[in-house]
């Protein structure tokens, strides 16, 4: 099936169709909310201070636009990423929130609600440290420095922030892609076309190897992107003879799909999110008058700055996450357990433990090569900065894996969904 017909058949069927529609309402809703202003804000002043600072700048990407404006979704999503982070960090040393994952439905229900209440005090956290950084500035992005001006800002923060986290429930709800990632792709994706304007603005001849050099290695990017999402390692399934309803069915066969990367974005979110602490916390030590501090400061910005060091600790961050994501979500035991209650055995494997253990095994090796892959991916940008010199490429490259792994994320949820529709009609 074409493209064309694929796309026929989006308009045609109604609820698929209604279901689009509504992320594309709730996208909408997203990038209308970045352009409500904070109360308060000096616009000149604002301007002037990201133009100056490339820490922030990268920051904005992805918060949409959002922190450059001042907007009341200056925090983007990332609160609700640090409480996902931190919630699932909990589960694998807290037995009893292990126990309480392992319930099925109702164990992701009662983990999602923890993660959302934690969300909250994480947003009045990054907000007053973002409005701290801001109001120590040398130059006065505030208009009224007064305490009840600053709470009036916080909490205007971290409402705009809690609304986006339900925005990307609800459009995870409609199962055509995970809400959160969705909005940041959203956010990335409406950033582009300034970056294209200001590229054409400052246009040089003497840049045509570097432009050519970038296309490289977007085209090595989404190339690698594309064929660690689709990768898969088939593991065959064998279901024995059985009597349903006086009638004996015959032996047959399947196979268990087990994905290189399982992970998806979600590690390199999670590794950016990581990374921007220390950035946060330089500049916030830079503004507070004390000596040891500021010295503190600057050595952990020269150590960020240092592009080798960047580039190790950002492919170990999406290594570990990789790893990490992926033992969250695959759990062999349950997938040995649902397999012998089928009746089902994997050749030349005994039922129970021993297929556990192999499915544990071929998880860690394909995820290890999924997460080595991953990581390289990741930094390649970063190498090609040598070369390139400056900054715009370690945002490009970084901003189109995240916009080609939650792409082809999409095209997945929507074939999937039709797929169903079909087969439901036979």
């Amino acid at each position: 099936m074409n493209w064309q017909k694929k796309i026929q058949q989006i308009i045609r069927t109604r609820d698929l169709r209604n279901r689009l529609l509504f992320v594309v309402f709730i996208l909408v809703i997203f990038r209308l909310t970045a352009h409500i202003p904070l109360p308060g804000v000096d616009p000149t002043a604002l301007k002037s201070f990201f133009s100056d600072n490339q820490f922030f700048s990268l920051l904005d990407v992805f918060a949409g636009g959002g922190l450059s404006r001042m907007s009341i979704v200056m925090l983007g999503v990332g609160p609700y990423i640090t409480a996902s982070i931190i919630v699932q960090l909990l589960t694998m040393v807290v037995p009893k929130l292990e126990e309480i994952q392992k319930e099925g439905a109702y164990g992701q229900h009662k983990i999602n609600q923890w993660t959302r209440y934690l969300t909250v005090p994480m947003a009045v956290i990054q907000a007053y440290g973002m409005i701290a950084l801001f109001s120590r500035s040398s130059r006065a992005i505030f208009i009224d420095n007064s305490v009840l001006s600053f709470l009036t800002i916080i909490t205007a923060a971290v409402a705009g922030s809690i609304f986006l986290m339900w925005l990307g429930e609800l459009v995870s709800e409609k199962n055509v892609g995970n809400g959160i990632s969705l909005i940041i792709f959203a956010g990335i994706v409406a950033s582009i076309p300034q970056s294209i304007f200001q590229f054409l603005a400052a246009y040089d001849a003497s840049q045509f190897f570097n432009i050519l050099l970038f296309m490289a290695v977007a085209v090595a990017v989404v190339a690698g992107v594309v064929y660690i999402t689709g990768a898969i390692r088939n593991i065959p399934i064998r279901y024995a003879r059985k009597i349903v309803g006086g009638r004996m069915y015959g032996a047959s066969e399947a196979n268990l799909p087990i994905k290189i990367n399982q992970a998806g974005v979600i590690p390199i979110i999670f590794a950016i999110s990581i990374l921007l602490f220390p950035n946060l916390i330089a500049n916030f030590l830079q503004n507070t008058g004390q000596t040891k501090l500021i010295e503190i400061a600057g050595f952990i910005t020269r150590v960020l700055q240092n592009q080798s060091i960047y580039a190790l600790l950002y492919f170990l961050l999406v290594f570990a996450f990789t790893f990490f994501y992926t033992t969250v979500a695959f759990r062999p035991e349950q997938v040995a357990e649902n397999i012998q209650k089928q009746g089902g055995f994997i050749p030349g494997i005994r039922p129970g433990r021993e297929t556990s253990q192999y499915l544990s095994k071929i998880s860690n090796r394909v995820t290890l090569a999924g997460a080595v892959f991953l990581g390289i991916i990741a930094i390649l940008p970063l190498a090609s900065q040598r070369v390139l010199g400056g900054n715009n490429l370690t945002v490009g490259g970084t901003s189109l894996l995240i916009v080609v792994a939650v792409a082809l994320e999409i095209i997945k949820q929507v074939e999937s969904q039709m797929f169903l529709r079909e087969y439901d009609k036979l």
